[in-house]
């Protein structure tokens, strides 16, 4: 249980994933094989007032030199090549929706649209959970790639310092630690701190172009020519004030609430009323015959600041005393700040859950339930850190298993037994020097990581081929394994590569793969 007594403040970390390119992509996405052809050039057009003009280029149409707020008649005049199509801004916006539930189901439970070209995503206490910061930007920047979309992540304090970053900064990823905002952003256009374009003209009249000179001004002067908005962008940018991000919300989620008259923040009080929404989450998931998977707590604070727990079981569940311990672990994270207004539990995600038949003496015993343990480990480890492997229909090594979830149904497949596999597989083949008779006979020692080791037994040769079907550079490749035991009776995994007479086999050279037990 949380020791009694106020929460000690959480550094908050804001994510701004930034889609340059999202509306031109989401129309190649959306028209598949009818979309034009990747090297033609394409353009979106809309209405501004009464003038049609080119809202959206893509890659290829920017290299020419177009760019949005062109009018139409003179791109098509200046680039006759150019493909023309209208924009739709509504179903751009949907679909950053979906991909704001998207992300919000696999990344952290606050995940808003930052409108026209990207989300914004409070990641606080949960990059841990994806391999820390920066592999969870590149994690998310991949996935965008592979789904057809170019991405720019950043990751940083506030909202409006990822988001400057991330669409007027150099990097595609970048992680700014806590002590390096101001630095990061004294350098970007006035134009990254999201003011309407009137006040970047007045700026631009007064030279002013940068943020690290308007920052540096005297308010008074900026507010009576501007008004309130440069001095409340520069506070949100560098913390100074909080900018609420209202997240996505899923269709139809099982969720219950809790409103205060007065605002808490004691630790102690936060796990009671955890105790308390708990029970009638799981009631309304058995309403449903549903069981959770992933559960986010949002604790919307009196500063319009919203905090967030998530936890994440293998299999569903709705167990009231395994979710309370679960979220209740997680509240050192939480900052309250002033203090906390209103709690919101959500079954962000659930699934059918199957009744169990309870133990009697008239069935077998109840079999053993690890489920608990692994849902305890993994939320605090991370699920990328918790897995087994299972078996892969593959003759090569390295490519005959893979990472499963740690609950994950058992393969009907199995692992070869025809022969032996070592206790211990190399991540990668370490070189060694080593000497054979012939072609077909083991080697008659090896030295391996500057150690002599002289073989005293062994068996084989297995080969192995390469598989051709997957790349054409395995057509010809074979290995020949070993199984050899050194006089001091540690027993290793050996191949050569190739068969010992043709070089387009293989290099001929001598590699340990595996220590068996």
């Amino acid at each position: 249980m949380p020791k009694e007594g106020s929460l000690p403040a959480a550094r908050s970390r804001i994510v701004s994933l930034y889609l340059p390119l999202w509306p031109t992509d989401r129309i190649r996405k959306r028209l598949g094989k009818d979309a034009p052809a990747p090297e033609a050039p394409l353009a979106l057009a809309g209405r501004e007032g009464r003038r049609r003009v080119v809202l959206s280029v893509d890659l290829a149409a920017r290299k020419l030199g177009l760019r949005p707020g062109t009018p139409v008649a003179k791109a098509q005049a200046l680039y006759p090549d150019l493909v023309l199509m209208d924009a739709d801004p509504e179903g751009d916006r949907l679909g950053l929706e979906k991909l704001a539930l998207w992300f919000q189901h696999r990344i952290a439970p606050i995940v808003a649209v930052d409108a026209p070209d990207g989300l914004v995503l409070d990641t606080t206490g949960a990059d841990h959970l994806h391999g820390g910061e920066l592999p969870m930007l590149k994690d998310m920047v991949h996935r965008m790639a592979g789904a057809g979309f170019r991405a720019k992540a950043v990751v940083a304090d506030t909202w409006g310092a990822a988001h400057a970053l991330a669409r007027y900064g150099r990097l595609a990823i970048a992680v700014v630690p806590s002590d390096k905002t101001t630095s990061a952003l004294a350098d970007l256009p006035v134009e990254a701190l999201r003011l309407p374009p009137t006040i970047i003209e007045g700026l631009a009249t007064l030279g002013v172009s940068r943020i690290g000179p308007l920052a540096a001004m005297p308010r008074a002067p900026l507010a009576l020519r501007f008004g309130p908005d440069v001095a409340r962008r520069l506070d949100q940018a560098f913390g100074r004030i909080g900018e609420a991000i209202v997240p996505v919300r899923p269709v139809d989620p099982v969720e219950v609430s809790r409103n205060f008259a007065e605002p808490i923040g004691a630790a102690e009080t936060i796990a009671r009323y955890i105790g308390k929404l708990v029970p009638l989450l799981c009631q309304g998931l058995d309403e449903r015959g549903q069981g959770v998977r992933r559960l986010d707590l949002l604790l919307h604070r009196v500063d319009s600041r919203t905090e967030a727990i998530r936890v994440a079981t293998a299999m569903p569940v709705r167990d009231v005393r395994r979710l309370t311990r679960l979220l209740c672990e997680k509240i050192e994270t939480i900052d309250p700040g002033f203090g906390i207004e209103r709690m919101v539990l959500i079954a962000s995600l659930a699934e059918p859950m199957d009744r169990r038949q309870t133990v009697s003496s008239l069935i077998a015993e109840e079999e053993v339930d690890v489920s608990d343990l692994i849902d305890t480990l993994a939320n605090r480890v991370g699920t990328q850190a918790l897995y087994r492997f299972a078996p892969v229909e593959s003759d090569l090594p390295e490519r005959s298993f893979c990472r499963v979830p740690a609950l994950a149904p058992e393969e009907t497949k199995d692992w070869p037994e025809h022969w032996p596999r070592p206790t211990r597989l190399l991540a990668r083949p370490e070189p060694v020097q080593a000497m054979a008779e012939l072609p077909d006979q083991p080697p008659l020692f090896f030295i391996w990581r500057g150690v002599r080791r002289k073989v005293k037994c062994a068996d084989g040769p297995e080969r192995v081929f390469g598989e051709w079907w997957k790349n054409d550079a395995e057509l010809t490749i074979a290995r020949d394994y070993f199984r050899v035991e050194d006089t001091s009776g540690e027993r290793f995994w050996l191949y050569r590569a190739g068969d010992g007479e043709h070089g387009e086999t293989g290099s001929q050279g001598w590699f340990l793969h595996g220590i068996f037990g």
